[in-house]
């Protein structure tokens, strides 16, 4: 068995060095190899160690792992993004429990004409309203053999940690999604009537519309207020529609000489999550956060948690050369004692204020929505 291991050790060494690989990356395959001959005397058919875990061998990747002529890796794909930023305010919350926020929706009452003698009257306070917010762990745990990492000579994984960090940005990106686009928030919309809602597809004149709606927005108190179309979050199919209300002097809708005079007015956000079947393709309007103090999102982060982690489990081996001795602590890679599995995962969290009835919209008059349909 000892000459088998001698012998995969020889033919991995030569292949590393047909494939280019450093020198630094054939000697360490060499200590792995003969890691595993000092053990052999160890070993016993049919012994298990601990429990079962999922965990990802070189039978997972048929392909990537277990063929050996004229092997190369060819780019992934480039996936798209949610440039959601200018879209949720982003709070910190200090631990798991409710967070509390309060805000004021109305001022004072107007002032009122007072006769000679005359008292004046009373004037009402108003009080604030609730908002919670909450965090949430988001994780997912990848456990890789020591066999599938020895046999990797494409560097398959060596961009593992990035490819977790992207799934923890396209998580969240999926999150904000959700927390624009759900049924909460458009029944809602729906509810609070014409200046909040549209039915159609995106045009100038429904955008227009979009920017009437905003202008008439009102405190509690039925006062004016400063509210304006900042961004149109709007699905993929809608790109071209969207460079062409943006870049057209005329109002591209009608064959007469009309000016555009919302296409510079606002910007456009892609959500390529968003669901849709053309022609009947949604979009929303909303506000800026950081404009007039009207927040329509918000993003709860813990405050010791800024962004994602990528984890690694240390190894619990020590190399040693007396059984009672010291010993030295073993390359992360050999993993676990019981298995050699090597255990990573990428850990998120965050979370928003949720309500029954007004979703996940912190201040519903940042929004006004169209379900897109063809008419």
């Amino acid at each position: 068995m000892r000459k088998i291991t001698s012998l995969f050790s020889e033919i991995c060494a030569e292949d590393l060095g047909q494939a280019g690989a450093p020198p630094d990356r054939i000697r360490r395959s060499k200590e792995y190899f003969e890691y595993l001959d000092s053990s052999l005397s160890g070993i016993s058919p049919g012994r298990t160690f601990g429990k079962f875990e999922e965990v990802m061998t070189t039978g997972d990747f048929a392909y990537a792992l277990g063929e050996f002529i004229d092997r190369q890796m060819v780019p992934a794909y480039q996936i798209k993004g949610f440039a959601f930023e200018p879209l949720v305010k982003i709070d910190t919350v200090p631990n798991f429990m409710d967070a509390t926020r309060y805000r004021k929706e109305q001022g004072l009452e107007d002032l009122e004409w007072v006769g000679e003698k005359g008292e004046a009257r009373s004037g009402a306070q108003p009080d604030a309203v609730k908002r919670v917010l909450k965090a949430y762990r988001f994780e997912k745990q990848f456990d890789f053999s020591l066999e599938s990492l020895i046999n990797d000579d494409l560097g398959w994984f060596s961009d593992q940690a990035a490819l977790m960090g992207k799934a923890a940005r396209r998580s969240l990106e999926k999150y904000i999604s959700r927390m624009i686009f759900n049924a909460t928030n458009v029944n809602r919309l729906q509810a609070l009537g014409v200046l909040y809602n549209t039915a159609g597809r995106l045009t100038t004149a429904r955008i227009s519309t979009a920017r009437m709606g905003f202008n008439q927005r009102v405190d509690a108190a039925g006062e004016p207020i400063m509210a304006r179309l900042n961004f149109i979050v709007h699905h993929s199919g809608l790109v071209d529609t969207v460079a062409t209300i943006q870049r057209s002097t005329q109002v591209a809708e009608l064959a007469t000489n009309a000016i555009n005079v919302v296409g510079s007015t606002f910007i456009a956000i892609e959500d390529p999550y968003l669901a849709g079947v053309a022609p009947n393709l949604p979009w929303m309007a909303m506000t800026s956060y950081s404009e007039n103090n009207i927040t329509p999102l918000v993003l709860a982060r813990l405050a010791r948690f800024p962004g994602p982690r990528v984890i690694r489990k240390a190894s619990n081996q020590e190399s040693v050369t007396d059984m009672l001795g010291s010993g030295a602590a073993m390359d992360p890679i050999m993993g676990d004692f019981e298995t050699g599995n090597v255990v990573v995962k990428v850990q998120e969290v965050y979370g928003t204020y949720i309500d029954g009835t007004e979703g996940n919209m912190f201040d519903n008059r940042g929004f006004y929505y169209s379900d897109g349909t063809a008419f």
